[in-house]
């Protein structure tokens, strides 16, 4: 088949990004088939931004969920925006086809292989090449769905950064073989995995894989098991999808005033580099910057005032000058600056080019006069 062809036949899912969500068929060379594919954009999409990828199987059930969360939680700013695209596989029950493994082995089946293919080489490529897709991707997959979904772990690198297995029915040693891949990993993964209370066939064996993941002390690998006490083996997905996207985009929310007091006051570091430190490892595992949240900056002052730790208020000024150009905040930082470090004269033309730019939060223009009064009351400037 050649490219041309091939682009043709990809181009049927063409759309308006302007649309909040799409259903197109997708002409699968893999497969030989047209899938149902249902996409999610950030209502303002934008060619500047990249979004993280969420791949969702069982789309029928699931994209729905994973599309209302991820739209909640960006709006609070608790995640970034992301692209979702939902495989449907509910019509004729063709999810049990796709995700088919052998018993023996517990390897895809010949249609499982195929369908491995569609995901990994047609349809994460196409929307690679036509919008602006981050690194970071996404697994989302429920009972046999959220099986197949480990399979990507095997490759040499894993094609997913992030697993969110839901109540997984899992394939002949998968219990073994998850823990044994995920200790040889070297990159970045993020493994949720979500499970009822009540029994079921897997149970045991998946209690067992949860017992060998959790024994495994790696920087790289962030393990979560969420159990629910009064979910079943429908309503576990409602459940799980929200606390899951807590788990993995933690460090992407604001600086909370429990991160404050634990984290920040607490640390032998510089106050300052707790911020590039976050705003540094945002950047490698999303794969795009992001801009820092004024209610951080004011943590980290609020800290560096606490600690008296008012080297780190020079840097931090430096960072508001680039953030919040318009606004006073970065040179009243670098005014206090000088001022800790008996520097009265600077500190004076510095807040006086402070008192010229926007107020912006609690910082005030009769805050800068204030200071330049007191230094002129005390040096005579």
């Amino acid at each position: 088949m050649n490219k041309k062809l091939q682009f043709l036949l990809l181009g049927l899912v063409c759309f308006n990004v302007g649309a909040q969500v799409k259903q197109e068929i997708f002409e699968s060379f893999k497969l030989q088939e047209r899938r149902n594919v249902s996409y999610y954009f950030p209502e303002d999409y934008s060619e500047e931004k990249k979004y993280p990828l969420l791949v969702v199987l069982d789309a029928e059930y699931l994209f729905d969920l994973v599309v209302a969360n991820a739209k909640f939680q960006s709006r609070l700013d608790r995640m970034p925006q992301v692209i979702v695209v939902g495989v449907g596989q509910a019509e004729n029950d063709i999810r049990l086809e796709d995700c088919a493994h052998e018993e023996f082995s517990g390897l895809p089946s010949d249609k499982g292989k195929m369908f491995y293919e569609f995901l990994g080489t047609e349809l994460i490529p196409y929307l690679e090449t036509s919008y602006n897709i981050a690194p970071f991707k996404m697994f989302v997959g429920y009972d046999i769905t959220a099986n197949f979904g480990n399979y990507y772990l095997f490759k040499d690198r894993s094609l997913f950064n992030s697993y969110v297995s839901i109540s997984p029915t899992l394939a002949t040693e998968m219990e073994n073989r998850v823990p044994e891949r995920l200790s040889a990993l070297e990159q970045v993964i993020f493994y949720n995995l979500i499970v009822e209370k009540e029994p079921s066939d897997d149970r045991q064996r998946i209690l067992q894989m949860n017992h060998s993941i959790n024994s495994i002390t790696k920087e790289s690998l962030h393990y979560f098991f969420d159990e629910y006490e009064s979910a079943d083996h429908s309503s576990i997905a409602a459940y799980g999808i929200g606390k899951a996207f807590d788990n993995v985009f933690k460090i992407f929310r604001p600086i909370s005033p429990a991160e404050y007091k634990s984290e920040i006051l607490t640390s032998e570091e510089p106050v300052f580099n707790y911020l590039e430190n976050r705003y540094s490892t945002i950047e490698k595992l999303f794969g795009f910057q992001k801009p820092v949240e004024l209610n951080d900056i004011m943590a980290i002052y609020a800290a560096c005032r606490k600690k008296e730790d008012y080297e780190s208020l020079k840097p931090l000024a430096e960072l508001c000058k680039k953030e919040y150009p318009d606004t006073m905040m970065g040179f009243y930082f670098e005014g206090e600056y000088y001022e800790e470090i008996g520097e009265p004269k600077k500190a004076f033309k510095t807040f006086e080019k402070a008192f010229q730019m926007q107020e912006i939060d609690f910082l005030t223009k009769d805050m800068a006069l204030e200071k330049i009064d007191a230094l002129k009351a005390d040096f005579g400037y």
